[in-house]
């Protein structure tokens, strides 16, 4: 522990160098620009960026890179929350929430609270790659498929059973997105399904193309629908700072979605999806303003947008310590440090320790330099809402077409996009919630591959799937989501006492 320190000392004292606080800065500014843009990420930018820094020092070209990777979060949640347009699928629950916090003239509220969000709960989240990185590395080996397979199913379930007003209509969104994730060939066998003979098809529907149009093109769609019905106002910008009831509710959210986002970012195949959905499942349940959920509840902005900056961490700190990419962006740096001839694993500490306690250093100082960026600008980021409403709604479809092309250059994902919006016009119009519909289409595939490996693994013995403590521990809290709502409806007819029947008698 005191090793630790006195090499994160160090780290400080080379981070903090002109050259090393520019390489973070622009990582930075780089980062928050292009997670502004829908389908453009970070894994994309670092990738992009690997030629250009080949002649940098590694440490300077890392620095930049972990800034990109904060700062995309962040940008992400800017247009999640200003015109329900998410930048990254890590972003999507940024969108539930801080969207009608924006509409209802807070966007500068809920930018303010996403920032201090990120900040606290990557701040939280590098301290734990500094403390218990090797500790959560070790135990991330011992989970296995069934376990990974029995949180994806805890997460379809709590996604119908928490969002909504009705279980079969979210069991129906789930089923949509489900079936968008089958499309492209079998992971196994390698027979198309779905692609209806298109090959641009065989990989499959990138989420970021699904999450773009089944938020912003829907959202487009339906509000192009309704301008004629009324005239639409433009939506104020409010006052650009929280107030103290603001900080209050957001306080513990900040602090607990880190609990949530650091742990998942640090096991394989974990990311920043599940425990942002996780954290907004948490808040929602432990909220004491249940009723503003859907219509602009802070909490469901303050604990999604921490858990996705904790994640970030953890994603790092599991391929430093075993050289595991858990994400793409993840991956696109293993191949940097293998660029630069170095090898990440439990001997990077050993090997490299300057360049690694440099790097981790960096992370606090980019932090910072999020936060102070990008706190004063919240105001100006929401004066984007006083567009009128037809302008702003064409820029969105604009600007999702762009990013929906930049995921692959092809002119078919421009179709597959105006598809995918046209359903999610249609679910709004029956009143499905979108939300289970992008879980679907993240966890599905992930949920199939585990499902499968463990199977393959155990012979086709099906028990497997609840022969390990956690799987057992999850299964039990699943059973508890779906018998929960009937025990409740059953326990008030048996408790309730008789009913008088003189007072159900009315006078004459």
């Amino acid at each position: 522990m005191i090793e630790s320190l006195t090499n994160l000392m160090g780290g400080f004292g080379a981070a903090l160098t002109p050259t090393n606080l520019l390489f973070a800065a622009i990582g930075v500014l780089l980062g928050t620009a292009i997670g502004v843009l829908p389908g453009i990420g970070p894994a994309m930018a670092v990738a992009l960026l690997l030629p250009v820094t080949y002649a940098f020092d590694p440490t300077g070209a890392f620095i930049m890179f972990a800034g990109i990777y904060f700062g995309a979060m962040f940008g992400g949640s800017t247009t999640s929350i200003l015109l329900n347009t998410p930048g990254e699928s890590a972003s999507v629950m940024a969108a539930l929430e801080g969207n009608p916090m924006a509409k209802s003239g807070r966007g500068a509220q809920a930018l303010a609270t996403a920032a201090i969000g990120h900040f606290v709960g990557g701040l939280l989240g590098v301290i734990g790659l500094v403390l218990l990185a090797p500790l959560v590395a070790s135990v991330a080996v011992d989970i296995g498929a069934p376990d990974y397979f029995a949180v994806m199913v805890l997460a379809f379930v709590a996604v119908t059973s928490v969002l909504g007003s009705s279980r079969i209509r979210g069991f129906a969104a789930l089923a949509i997105g489900l079936t968008i994730g089958l499309v492209g060939l079998d992971p196994l066998t390698g027979q198309p399904r779905l692609t209806f003979g298109v090959p641009q098809l065989a990989d499959g529907i990138d989420v970021v193309i699904v999450a773009v149009g089944l938020f912003a093109v829907g959202e487009a769609l339906w509000v192009a629908a309704h301008l004629r019905r009324g005239q639409q106002e433009v939506i104020p910008v409010g006052r650009p700072w929280l107030s103290r009831g603001d900080v209050k509710r957001a306080w513990k959210p900040w602090l607990r979605g880190p609990f949530i986002g650091f742990p998942f970012g640090s096991i394989p195949a974990g990311g920043a999806e599940i425990p942002t959905f996780l954290s907004y499942v948490t808040e929602r349940r432990l909220s004491k303003h249940r009723d503003e959920f859907g219509s602009g509840a802070i909490e469901g902005v303050a604990g999604p947008e921490s858990a996705a900056s904790a994640s970030s961490a953890g994603t790092l700190s599991t391929m430093l310590t075993l050289g595991l990419p858990t994400t793409a962006i993840a991956a696109v740096m293993l191949a940097a440090f293998q660029q630069f001839g170095i090898q990440p694993g439990p001997l990077l500490f050993q090997t490299e320790p300057d360049l690694v306690w440099t790097l981790i250093a960096s992370l606090f100082v980019g932090l910072l330099l999020l936060l102070v960026l990008n706190l004063p600008l919240a105001p100006a980021w929401a004066k984007l809402l006083r567009i009128p409403r037809p302008y702003l709604y064409a820029g969105i479809l604009f600007f999702a077409c762009i990013g929906a092309y930049a995921v692959s250059g092809q002119a078919v994902d421009l179709l597959v996009l105006l598809g995918i919006g046209a359903v999610g016009f249609v679910m709004r119009r029956y009143g499905l919630p979108v939300l289970p519909a992008i879980i679907g289409v993240i966890l599905g595939p992930d949920a199939e591959l585990q499902l499968r490996r463990a199977l393959q693994i155990a012979d086709g013995d099906v028990t497997t799937l609840v022969s390990t403590p956690l799987a057992i521990t999850v299964y039990a809290v699943i059973a508890l989501l779906l018998l929960f709502p009937l025990v409740r409806k059953v326990l008030p007819a048996r408790t309730a006492p008789p009913a008088d029947p003189d007072r159900e008698r009315t006078p004459v």
